[in-house]
């Protein structure tokens, strides 16, 4: 999804805290706390004719999708989706919209702060 390579691209950056966040199971939520450890790079599937992912239209000198590495900080209590829906505070929220299918969003940090304080209590 290019809005969400988007994001990536343009808002991420090495040591930023991110959730982790489990969805297509039963009970989706912040399930654990991560940093980004690199800065993009182009995702060298999108280049493999064998790989489900490869990109046709990708080439290696303009490419179309990114990886950022990530390293593991903390597991943290399950904040269910339900959950995180259930606080006005949070309303705004772009992971938390009706529909929303993007892998990647960015969090104020008004939004991290009352999770990870009054939801996780870290």
């Amino acid at each position: 999804n290019y809005q969400a390579r988007n994001f990536m691209l343009e808002q991420m950056q090495i040591g930023d805290k991110v959730f982790f966040y489990h969805s297509s199971c039963p009970e989706p939520g912040i399930a654990g706390i991560a940093e980004v450890s690199s800065a993009a790079y182009p995702d060298a599937s999108q280049f493999d004719r064998k790989s489900p992912y490869f990109d046709a239209e990708a080439k290696r000198e303009s490419p179309r999708w990114f990886n950022v590495d990530v390293r593991f900080v903390c597991k943290t209590p399950l904040v269910g989706l339900a959950e995180l829906r259930s606080h006005r505070e949070l309303a705004k929220m772009r992971t938390l919209a009706r529909g929303n299918r993007l892998s990647i969003t960015p969090v104020s940090a008004d939004e991290w702060e009352f999770i990870t304080r009054r939801l996780m209590k870290l």
